[in-house]
């Protein structure tokens, strides 16, 4: 059974506070409360990155799948994400390289209204 939860955040900084409460609360109703942590940091660098480049509105959606959880967030910008190494000293940068690690499976769509990154978590099998 898949079920999907979104919401939509304003183009400013206090909406990854907002997804961060989203996704809590979001995971807990779906079962998957194992994966909140990580699922916080991805969800956190990805809503960070959609205010401060697109400068747009952006979507979040929480879907559970048979296979764990898919998180989307999309905004309005056509400009694909792309993963940069920074020194150790820079203050920025870092976001899509937590993603890529820390992500069972990641990527972007483009369409022709905007993007959507996704990532994906497998809960942790006993």
């Amino acid at each position: 059974m898949v079920t999907v939860l979104h919401t939509t955040l304003p183009a400013e900084p206090l909406s990854a506070r907002q997804a961060r409460r989203f996704v809590t609360s979001a995971l807990s109703e779906l079962g998957l409360p194992e994966l909140t942590d990580t699922a916080l940091i991805l969800v956190s660098e990805l809503v960070t990155n959609a205010v401060l480049h697109a400068r747009s509105e952006v979507t979040l959606t929480v879907v559970r799948t048979s296979g764990g959880l898919r998180m989307e967030v999309g905004d309005q910008s056509s400009l694909a994400p792309s993963v940069r190494r920074y020194s150790a000293e820079a203050a920025t940068g870092r976001g899509l390289v937590l993603v890529e690690s820390l992500a069972d499976a990641w990527g972007s769509d483009i369409g022709p209204s905007g993007k959507t990154v996704w990532f994906e978590l497998a809960p942790a099998v006993a």
